[in-house]
Protein backbone atom coordinates (compact mmCIF):
# COMPACT_ATOMS: atom_id res chain seq x y z
CA UNK A 1 0.00 0.00 0.00
CA UNK A 2 1.43 3.39 -1.01
CA UNK A 3 0.86 6.90 0.34
CA UNK A 4 2.50 10.30 0.27
CA UNK A 5 2.88 10.42 4.06
CA UNK A 6 2.94 7.58 6.57
CA UNK A 7 2.13 8.47 10.20
CA UNK A 8 3.05 6.11 13.04
CA UNK A 9 0.75 6.51 16.03
CA UNK A 10 -2.97 7.19 16.45
CA UNK A 11 -2.99 9.67 19.31
CA UNK A 12 -4.16 13.25 18.98
CA UNK A 13 -0.85 14.38 17.44
CA UNK A 14 -0.97 11.68 14.78
CA UNK A 15 -4.67 12.11 14.01
CA UNK A 16 -4.41 15.90 13.88
CA UNK A 17 -1.42 15.62 11.54
CA UNK A 18 -3.39 13.21 9.34
CA UNK A 19 -6.30 15.65 9.23
CA UNK A 20 -4.25 18.72 8.34
CA UNK A 21 -2.36 16.83 5.63
CA UNK A 22 -5.46 15.19 4.16
CA UNK A 23 -7.33 18.49 3.94
CA UNK A 24 -4.47 19.71 1.71
CA UNK A 25 -4.99 16.77 -0.62
CA UNK A 26 -2.09 14.67 0.66
CA UNK A 27 -2.51 10.88 0.55
CA UNK A 28 -2.05 9.82 4.19
CA UNK A 29 -1.85 6.44 5.86
CA UNK A 30 -1.80 6.27 9.66
CA UNK A 31 -0.76 3.10 11.47
CA UNK A 32 -1.88 2.51 15.06
CA UNK A 33 -0.77 -0.64 16.86
CA UNK A 34 -3.89 -0.78 19.05
CA UNK A 35 -6.79 1.57 18.33
CA UNK A 36 -7.03 5.32 18.00
CA UNK A 37 -6.82 7.12 21.38
CA UNK A 38 -5.93 3.87 23.16
CA UNK A 39 -3.15 5.36 25.27
CA UNK A 40 -2.25 8.87 26.49
CA UNK A 41 -4.53 10.73 24.09
CA UNK A 42 -7.63 8.85 25.16
CA UNK A 43 -7.18 8.40 28.90
CA UNK A 44 -5.74 11.74 30.04
CA UNK A 45 -7.56 14.32 32.17
CA UNK A 46 -8.66 16.38 29.18
CA UNK A 47 -7.26 19.68 30.39
CA UNK A 48 -7.04 22.38 27.72
CA UNK A 49 -4.38 24.43 29.46
CA UNK A 50 -2.44 27.55 28.52
CA UNK A 51 -1.76 28.52 32.14
CA UNK A 52 1.66 27.53 33.50
CA UNK A 53 3.20 26.51 30.20
CA UNK A 54 6.94 26.47 29.68
CA UNK A 55 7.87 29.70 27.95
CA UNK A 56 9.03 27.78 24.87
CA UNK A 57 5.56 26.26 24.47
CA UNK A 58 3.50 29.41 24.97
CA UNK A 59 3.32 30.53 21.29
CA UNK A 60 2.18 27.07 20.21
CA UNK A 61 -0.24 26.82 23.12
CA UNK A 62 -1.77 30.23 22.35
CA UNK A 63 -2.31 29.27 18.72
CA UNK A 64 -3.79 25.93 19.74
CA UNK A 65 -6.15 27.63 22.18
CA UNK A 66 -7.41 29.76 19.31
CA UNK A 67 -8.09 26.61 17.30
CA UNK A 68 -9.94 24.96 20.21
CA UNK A 69 -12.54 27.76 20.23
CA UNK A 70 -14.01 26.64 16.89
CA UNK A 71 -12.74 23.07 16.71
CA UNK A 72 -16.20 21.49 16.96
CA UNK A 73 -17.34 23.43 13.91
CA UNK A 74 -14.18 22.69 11.94
CA UNK A 75 -14.27 18.96 12.62
CA UNK A 76 -18.07 18.70 12.60
CA UNK A 77 -17.94 16.90 15.94
CA UNK A 78 -18.48 17.36 19.66
CA UNK A 79 -15.08 17.40 21.35
CA UNK A 80 -16.60 18.32 24.69
CA UNK A 81 -14.55 21.53 24.81
CA UNK A 82 -15.70 24.11 27.35
CA UNK A 83 -13.83 27.28 28.30
CA UNK A 84 -14.33 27.01 32.06
CA UNK A 85 -11.08 28.82 32.98
CA UNK A 86 -8.26 27.32 35.06
CA UNK A 87 -7.07 28.34 38.53
CA UNK A 88 -3.70 27.42 40.04
CA UNK A 89 -4.10 27.87 43.78
CA UNK A 90 -1.43 29.56 45.90
CA UNK A 91 -1.29 27.83 49.28
CA UNK A 92 0.96 30.44 50.91
CA UNK A 93 2.98 33.60 50.32
CA UNK A 94 5.87 31.61 48.87
CA UNK A 95 3.52 30.50 46.10
CA UNK A 96 2.49 34.12 45.50
CA UNK A 97 6.16 35.07 45.16
CA UNK A 98 6.58 32.26 42.61
CA UNK A 99 3.61 33.58 40.65
CA UNK A 100 4.90 37.17 40.70
CA UNK A 101 8.31 36.05 39.42
CA UNK A 102 6.64 34.11 36.63
CA UNK A 103 4.40 37.08 35.82
CA UNK A 104 7.47 39.29 35.36
CA UNK A 105 9.06 36.73 33.04
CA UNK A 106 5.87 36.29 31.03
CA UNK A 107 5.27 40.02 30.69
CA UNK A 108 8.85 40.55 29.54
CA UNK A 109 8.16 38.03 26.77
CA UNK A 110 4.93 39.81 25.82
CA UNK A 111 2.47 37.32 27.32
CA UNK A 112 -0.36 38.70 29.48
CA UNK A 113 -2.90 35.86 29.56
CA UNK A 114 -2.08 34.77 33.14
CA UNK A 115 -3.62 36.83 35.96
CA UNK A 116 -2.75 36.74 39.65
CA UNK A 117 -5.75 36.77 41.98
CA UNK A 118 -5.90 37.54 45.71
CA UNK A 119 -7.58 35.66 48.52
CA UNK A 120 -10.97 37.32 48.02
CA UNK A 121 -11.01 36.70 44.26
CA UNK A 122 -10.06 33.07 44.88
CA UNK A 123 -13.02 32.70 47.28
CA UNK A 124 -15.37 34.22 44.74
CA UNK A 125 -14.28 31.74 42.08
CA UNK A 126 -13.94 28.71 44.39
CA UNK A 127 -16.07 29.18 47.53
CA UNK A 128 -15.17 25.73 48.88
CA UNK A 129 -11.40 26.25 48.80
CA UNK A 130 -9.60 25.89 52.14
CA UNK A 131 -9.58 29.21 54.06
CA UNK A 132 -5.80 29.15 54.43
CA UNK A 133 -5.19 29.52 50.67
CA UNK A 134 -4.02 33.02 49.83
CA UNK A 135 -4.71 33.47 46.11
CA UNK A 136 -3.55 32.04 42.82
CA UNK A 137 -3.29 32.54 39.09
CA UNK A 138 -5.95 32.10 36.44
CA UNK A 139 -6.35 31.97 32.68
CA UNK A 140 -9.89 32.56 31.48
CA UNK A 141 -9.16 31.03 28.07
CA UNK A 142 -8.49 27.59 29.56
CA UNK A 143 -10.89 24.75 30.05
CA UNK A 144 -11.44 21.10 29.29
CA UNK A 145 -12.48 18.68 26.56
CA UNK A 146 -13.15 14.98 26.17
CA UNK A 147 -9.84 13.42 25.06
CA UNK A 148 -11.26 10.28 23.47
CA UNK A 149 -13.90 12.21 21.52
CA UNK A 150 -11.43 14.93 20.49
CA UNK A 151 -8.86 12.49 19.16
CA UNK A 152 -11.50 10.53 17.27
CA UNK A 153 -12.97 13.75 15.90
CA UNK A 154 -9.64 14.40 14.18
CA UNK A 155 -9.53 10.78 13.04
CA UNK A 156 -13.01 10.88 11.47
CA UNK A 157 -12.40 14.28 9.88
CA UNK A 158 -9.16 12.96 8.37
CA UNK A 159 -10.94 9.88 7.00
CA UNK A 160 -13.65 12.03 5.43
CA UNK A 161 -10.87 13.77 3.53
CA UNK A 162 -9.36 10.52 2.32
CA UNK A 163 -6.87 9.54 5.02
CA UNK A 164 -6.44 5.81 5.55
CA UNK A 165 -6.41 4.89 9.27
CA UNK A 166 -5.24 1.35 10.05
CA UNK A 167 -5.77 0.05 13.58
CA UNK A 168 -4.22 -3.11 15.01
CA UNK A 169 -1.14 -2.50 12.85
CA UNK A 170 1.99 -2.74 14.99
CA UNK A 171 5.13 -1.49 13.30
CA UNK A 172 7.71 -4.28 13.00
CA UNK A 173 10.31 -2.50 10.85
CA UNK A 174 10.88 0.78 9.10
CA UNK A 175 13.62 1.37 6.55
CA UNK A 176 14.40 3.66 3.68
CA UNK A 177 15.12 2.29 0.23
CA UNK A 178 16.13 5.07 -2.10
CA UNK A 179 13.55 7.85 -1.71
CA UNK A 180 10.91 5.54 -0.22
CA UNK A 181 10.15 4.65 3.38
CA UNK A 182 8.97 1.05 3.77
CA UNK A 183 7.07 0.08 6.91
CA UNK A 184 6.31 -3.51 7.74
CA UNK A 185 3.54 -4.56 10.13
CA UNK A 186 2.56 -8.10 11.10
CA UNK A 187 0.37 -8.34 8.00
CA UNK A 188 1.21 -5.73 5.37
CA UNK A 189 3.90 -3.54 3.88
CA UNK A 190 3.36 0.21 3.49
CA UNK A 191 5.33 2.67 1.36
CA UNK A 192 5.53 6.44 1.53
CA UNK A 193 7.82 9.28 0.57
CA UNK A 194 7.60 10.80 4.06
CA UNK A 195 7.21 9.33 7.55
CA UNK A 196 6.01 11.00 10.76
CA UNK A 197 6.77 9.54 14.19
CA UNK A 198 3.85 10.19 16.56
CA UNK A 199 4.29 6.94 18.47
CA UNK A 200 4.02 8.31 22.02
CA UNK A 201 5.54 6.01 24.63
CA UNK A 202 7.06 3.91 21.84
CA UNK A 203 8.45 6.84 19.85
CA UNK A 204 12.09 6.27 20.80
CA UNK A 205 11.92 2.85 19.11
CA UNK A 206 10.50 4.37 15.94
CA UNK A 207 13.10 7.14 16.11
CA UNK A 208 15.86 4.52 16.15
CA UNK A 209 14.39 2.92 13.04
CA UNK A 210 14.56 6.34 11.40
CA UNK A 211 18.12 6.85 12.60
CA UNK A 212 17.68 9.25 15.53
CA UNK A 213 18.48 8.54 19.17
CA UNK A 214 16.51 10.22 21.94
CA UNK A 215 16.45 9.92 25.78
CA UNK A 216 12.74 9.17 26.08
CA UNK A 217 11.21 7.57 29.16
CA UNK A 218 7.69 6.40 29.82
CA UNK A 219 5.35 6.28 32.81
CA UNK A 220 1.73 5.72 33.77
CA UNK A 221 0.00 8.88 35.04
CA UNK A 222 -3.01 7.91 37.15
CA UNK A 223 -6.51 9.34 37.41
CA UNK A 224 -9.53 8.85 39.67
CA UNK A 225 -13.15 9.83 39.19
CA UNK A 226 -15.74 10.16 41.94
CA UNK A 227 -19.42 9.49 42.18
CA UNK A 228 -21.64 12.52 41.67
CA UNK A 229 -21.36 15.35 44.17
CA UNK A 230 -23.12 18.70 44.63
CA UNK A 231 -21.57 21.19 42.24
CA UNK A 232 -18.82 23.27 43.87
CA UNK A 233 -16.11 23.94 41.25
CA UNK A 234 -16.60 25.33 37.76
CA UNK A 235 -12.97 25.95 36.72
CA UNK A 236 -10.28 23.35 36.19
CA UNK A 237 -8.15 23.45 39.35
CA UNK A 238 -4.42 23.07 39.96
CA UNK A 239 -1.90 24.25 42.52
CA UNK A 240 1.31 26.25 42.31
CA UNK A 241 3.62 23.99 44.31
CA UNK A 242 1.71 20.80 45.10
CA UNK A 243 0.46 17.96 42.93
CA UNK A 244 -3.16 18.94 42.54
CA UNK A 245 -5.33 18.67 39.46
CA UNK A 246 -9.05 18.18 39.32
CA UNK A 247 -12.16 19.23 37.50
CA UNK A 248 -15.85 18.77 38.21
CA UNK A 249 -18.07 17.84 35.29
CA UNK A 250 -21.61 19.00 34.68
CA UNK A 251 -22.97 15.72 36.07
CA UNK A 252 -21.24 16.34 39.42
CA UNK A 253 -18.44 13.76 39.11
CA UNK A 254 -14.94 14.98 39.95
CA UNK A 255 -11.84 13.87 38.02
CA UNK A 256 -8.69 13.84 40.16
CA UNK A 257 -5.21 13.81 38.66
CA UNK A 258 -2.13 15.61 39.88
CA UNK A 259 0.64 13.75 38.11
CA UNK A 260 0.93 10.71 40.37
CA UNK A 261 2.42 7.87 38.35
CA UNK A 262 1.74 4.17 38.48
CA UNK A 263 3.72 1.35 36.91
CA UNK A 264 4.07 1.13 33.14
CA UNK A 265 5.05 -1.85 31.01
CA UNK A 266 5.01 -0.85 27.37
CA UNK A 267 6.17 -4.30 26.26
CA UNK A 268 2.92 -5.85 27.44
CA UNK A 269 0.82 -2.70 26.88
CA UNK A 270 -0.21 -2.72 30.54
CA UNK A 271 -0.24 -0.34 33.48
CA UNK A 272 -0.60 -1.00 37.20
CA UNK A 273 -1.88 1.42 39.81
CA UNK A 274 0.13 2.64 42.81
CA UNK A 275 -2.56 2.89 45.47
CA UNK A 276 -0.33 4.64 47.99
CA UNK A 277 0.23 7.51 45.53
CA UNK A 278 -3.46 7.63 44.71
CA UNK A 279 -4.21 7.93 48.42
CA UNK A 280 -1.79 10.86 48.69
CA UNK A 281 -3.43 12.53 45.70
CA UNK A 282 -6.82 12.15 47.37
CA UNK A 283 -5.40 13.59 50.60
CA UNK A 284 -4.00 16.60 48.75
CA UNK A 285 -7.39 17.22 47.15
CA UNK A 286 -9.05 17.19 50.59
CA UNK A 287 -6.38 19.55 51.94
CA UNK A 288 -7.37 22.15 49.36
CA UNK A 289 -11.10 21.33 49.27
CA UNK A 290 -12.41 19.84 52.54
CA UNK A 291 -15.73 19.07 50.81
CA UNK A 292 -13.89 16.30 48.96
CA UNK A 293 -13.73 14.27 52.18
CA UNK A 294 -17.30 13.23 51.32
CA UNK A 295 -16.33 11.92 47.88
CA UNK A 296 -16.56 8.27 46.89
CA UNK A 297 -14.07 7.05 44.29
CA UNK A 298 -15.89 5.32 41.46
CA UNK A 299 -13.03 4.32 39.16
CA UNK A 300 -9.23 4.56 38.83
CA UNK A 301 -6.99 4.08 35.81
CA UNK A 302 -3.64 4.91 34.23
CA UNK A 303 -2.37 5.51 30.71
CA UNK A 304 1.01 5.12 29.05
CA UNK A 305 2.74 8.45 28.45
CA UNK A 306 6.13 9.49 27.03
CA UNK A 307 8.43 11.92 28.85
CA UNK A 308 11.48 13.88 27.82
CA UNK A 309 14.05 14.89 30.49
CA UNK A 310 13.09 18.57 30.17
CA UNK A 311 9.34 17.80 29.85
CA UNK A 312 9.29 19.52 26.46
CA UNK A 313 8.14 17.59 23.39
CA UNK A 314 10.04 16.67 20.27
CA UNK A 315 8.57 18.46 17.25
CA UNK A 316 10.30 18.80 13.91
CA UNK A 317 12.42 17.04 11.30
CA UNK A 318 14.67 14.07 11.90
CA UNK A 319 18.38 14.88 11.98
CA UNK A 320 19.76 11.68 10.48
CA UNK A 321 17.27 11.02 7.68
CA UNK A 322 15.48 13.04 5.05
CA UNK A 323 11.70 13.21 4.74
CA UNK A 324 11.18 12.06 8.33
CA UNK A 325 9.56 14.04 11.13
CA UNK A 326 8.79 13.67 14.82
CA UNK A 327 5.99 14.79 17.16
CA UNK A 328 6.16 12.99 20.51
CA UNK A 329 7.31 13.22 24.13
CA UNK A 330 4.61 15.60 25.32
CA UNK A 331 5.21 14.62 28.95
CA UNK A 332 1.57 14.53 30.07
CA UNK A 333 0.63 17.97 28.72
CA UNK A 334 0.29 17.43 24.98
CA UNK A 335 -3.48 17.16 24.66
CA UNK A 336 -4.10 20.90 24.41
CA UNK A 337 -1.31 21.25 21.84
CA UNK A 338 -2.74 18.59 19.52
CA UNK A 339 -4.61 20.86 17.10
CA UNK A 340 -1.67 23.18 16.45
CA UNK A 341 0.95 20.43 16.38
CA UNK A 342 -0.96 18.67 13.62
CA UNK A 343 -1.09 21.91 11.67
CA UNK A 344 2.62 22.60 12.20
CA UNK A 345 3.61 19.08 11.14
CA UNK A 346 1.62 19.51 7.93
CA UNK A 347 3.20 22.93 7.28
CA UNK A 348 6.74 21.67 7.75
CA UNK A 349 6.15 18.66 5.51
CA UNK A 350 4.46 20.65 2.74
CA UNK A 351 6.49 23.87 2.81
CA UNK A 352 9.65 23.09 4.76
CA UNK A 353 8.92 25.84 7.25
CA UNK A 354 6.57 27.12 9.92
CA UNK A 355 5.98 30.43 11.64
CA UNK A 356 6.84 28.92 15.04
CA UNK A 357 10.29 28.60 16.55
CA UNK A 358 10.79 24.85 17.03
CA UNK A 359 14.42 25.02 18.16
CA UNK A 360 13.56 24.12 21.77
CA UNK A 361 11.84 20.95 20.52
CA UNK A 362 14.50 19.55 18.20
CA UNK A 363 15.24 15.86 18.69
CA UNK A 364 19.01 16.31 18.94
CA UNK A 365 18.96 18.86 21.78
CA UNK A 366 20.61 16.34 24.11
CA UNK A 367 23.31 15.25 21.69
CA UNK A 368 26.84 15.93 22.85
CA UNK A 369 28.41 18.70 20.84
CA UNK A 370 31.96 18.02 19.66
CA UNK A 371 34.06 21.18 19.54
Amino acid sequence: MKADVLIIGGGIQGCASAYHLARQGVAVTLLEKDYVARHASGVNAGGVRLLGRDLAEVPLSKASMHLWQTLDEELDADTGFRATSLVNIAADEADIATLKAREATMHAAGHTHEHIIDRQELREILPQVHPSCVGGATSKLDGLANPFRSTNAFRLAAERRGAHIVEGAELRSLRKVGPTWIAQTQSYSYEAATVVNCAGAWADRVALMIGDNVPLSHAAPMLMITARMPHFASPVVGAVSRQLSFKQFDNGTVLIGGGAKGFADRTTNKTRLDYAKLARAARTTIDFFPIMARASINRMWAGLEAYMPDNLPVIGPAVNAENAFHAFGFSAHGFQLGPIVGKVVAEVILTGQTGFDLSAFRIDRYDRKIL
